[in-house]
């Protein structure tokens, strides 16, 4: 099942020799298979349950195999790594060198993956600081590039940890989905807000604020949610001037492209396209369209 695998492992170079300082997130943070590593960031995958079966996303799950279970009307569950598998992955970047953690996770407010890898922290071999990304998607994912960079340039754990926080902070993420089922049915939403983003046969648009989702907007059809999307990096690039995009599908690769195109002809930004996580698709349901933001005046294109 197998595809756009991501890197759910610790790279072989834990930090770098001036700081020691290894950076880990968790497999929600959609980046595309390889970059992790070639950051030098770990990743501790998520888990995904289709039809009592259970795969770990980026390692033997990808997005398409998700779309094709949910299309197959599939019973899809999700769950947060164990205490134990963030705890492998600590004790491996200790082994690898690394003498202190900054592990940057999935917002609190929508999953416990940073409550087991505090958890963790408590009996890592070498002292891990977790931050709380309040964010999904690349939000969290930048955050982790931006704060392995930090690292490797020599920065202390405390200025990691800043960094990390400081772009998390940033994100604005918008997207567009067929459905608000697959959100109320997850909890991730309210029935009372999903009502609200269905009525009128409206599509909704859905943000992230607080580290939680809501409704934000309506608009009538999924190509008023496109242009919402790139009116909304155009206003993303008025407010700074170090804002970086990437833009997110859930089985519909040409529709993300098209969307990130669009994007780069108002910015002259390049966008990084890819699929959502795993967890995050069986979350939003096929059909989303997401652009995500963040400002990053150390970014340079991935």
């Amino acid at each position: 099942m197998a595809g756009d695998r991501t890197d759910a492992a610790v790279p072989a170079a834990a930090g770098t020799a001036l700081s020691r300082v290894l950076v880990v997130t968790d497999s929600t943070a959609s980046l595309p298979a390889g970059l992790a590593a070639e950051h030098g960031v770990g990743v501790v995958p998520l888990q995904v349950g289709i039809d009592g079966e259970t795969f770990h996303e980026g390692i033997d799950l990808d997005s398409a195999a998700l779309v094709a279970a949910l299309d197959r009307h599939a019973v899809v569950t999700t769950s947060q790594p164990s205490v134990g598998a963030f705890l492998e992955v600590y004790r491996a970047a200790a082994a690898a060198g690394a003498e202190r953690i900054v592990s940057v996770h999935l917002s609190g407010e929508l999953s416990g993956t940073v409550r087991a890898a505090a958890l963790a922290a408590s009996d890592s071999p070498v002292p891990v600081e977790v931050v709380d990304s309040r964010s999904v998607a690349t939000g969290l994912g930048f955050a982790a590039l931006a704060a392995a960079r930090s690292a490797a340039a020599g920065a202390p754990t405390d200025e990691v940890v800043r960094v990390a926080e400081r772009v998390a902070e940033s994100t604005r993420a918008l997207f567009v989905v067929d459905s608000l089922d697959h959100l109320r049915r997850g909890g991730r939403l309210s029935a009372a807000a999903a009502a609200i983003g269905t009525a009128l046969g409206l599509r909704p648009v859905l943000g992230v604020r607080d580290g939680r989702i809501e409704v934000v907007q309506k608009v009538r059809s999924r190509g008023a949610g496109a242009d919402r999307l790139v009116a909304a990096a155009e206003a993303a690039l008025a407010a700074s001037p170090h804002v970086r995009f990437a833009v997110h599908h859930l089985g519909d690769d040409a529709a993300a492209r098209a969307c990130a195109r669009r994007v780069e002809d108002v910015t002259g930004r390049s966008v990084l396209v890819s699929p959502v996580s795993a967890v995050l698709g069986a979350h939003v349901g096929p059909g989303l369209l997401a652009l995500v933001s963040v400002d990053d005046p150390g970014a340079v294109d991935v």
